[in-house]
């Protein structure tokens, strides 16, 4: 199996309150964009039509995707994705009222409708519900899971903050960047569960289970782990940027979560968990 060549980090020169310093700031960085936007917003993240409802039309037109979503419907639109061709798009937008937005399309010269579709507040609401519910289902079965692994309170506790604080630390950034939470962006957060438990136990094993001291240990984990992390990442950018360029907006959506979740478990599980690990070993807390 092919490795990245990890560079060996000393962490015998930092104190554990120094590694531990920088992901518990934005952490709490994150934390407090979240907690801002929900006294903003009423919601800790912004919601897609998959969760408020709202209206996608199909049309095909020689207008761009800015000339569409800035100077052509009444109703505020919230995205143009181009799709299928250079010159067929759906549009999205917040209003279920789809008859004005129908007979705009139908009547402009510069553009033939081709078909529609509304999600309804109700159902929207439902899809929330369920998001919620299986992220929570997801996150305890880990947890769960984790202390049946480990039956030690520090080396779960590790796995399930890495965990969590890669959840937090994309959502806040799509509220900075202005990507809404969708279904597609909700399968990604799923995602980035399984990528982190995985570097997190892979570290946990490495140093509680194999022999060799605990550098030793760990590093052998990075050579995998690292490895592991910046392949998925690229891939994932290779898609965001693609998907970028076709227009394709969940996907780049996607994409982009899974990169800023990935790097965010790099910190997480080398300097977070590590600290925890290592205060673990040397402390006397397992014993």
């Amino acid at each position: 199996m092919f490795e990245f060549e990890v560079p060996e980090v000393d962490y015998t020169q930092y104190s554990n309150r120094q590694l531990v310093a920088v992901p518990l700031v934005v952490l709490g960085l994150a934390l407090a964009v979240l907690g801002g936007w929900y006294l903003v917003t009423g919601a800790p993240v912004s919601p897609s039509i998959d969760f408020t409802g709202g209206s996608e039309l199909t049309v095909e037109s020689s207008l761009s995707q800015a000339e569409l979503r800035d100077n052509t419907f009444d109703e505020p639109v919230v995205s143009v994705q181009q799709v299928e061709g250079e010159n067929r798009y759906i549009i999205t937008f917040d209003s279920s009222n789809l008859e004005p937005i129908e007979e705009t399309a139908r009547s402009s010269d510069q553009m033939e409708f081709l078909g529609s579709g509304t999600t309804s507040p109700i159902f929207g609401q439902e899809n929330q519900r369920l998001a919620v519910v299986g992220i929570g289902v997801a996150f305890l079965g880990m947890s769960l899971l984790v202390f049946a692994m480990f039956r030690s309170v520090v080396p779960s506790i590790a796995v399930v903050l890495s965990a969590f604080s890669d959840l937090v630390i994309p959502l806040a950034v799509m509220n900075l960047l202005g990507i809404k939470l969708s279904l597609g962006t909700v399968a990604a957060l799923l995602m980035l569960i399984g990528y982190s438990v995985d570097s997190d136990i892979l570290l946990n094993n490495h140093v509680l289970r194999r022999s060799g001291g605990f550098y030793e240990s760990t590093y052998r984990a990075m050579r995998t782990g690292v490895t592991m992390t910046l392949t998925s990442m690229a891939a994932m950018a290779v898609m965001a940027i693609s998907a970028t360029i076709f227009g394709i907006e969940l996907m780049a959506s996607i994409g982009f979560v899974l990169v800023v979740g990935l790097a965010a478990d790099l910190m997480n599980t080398y300097m977070l968990n590590v600290t925890l690990l290592r205060w673990y070993k040397y402390e006397g807390v397992n014993r």
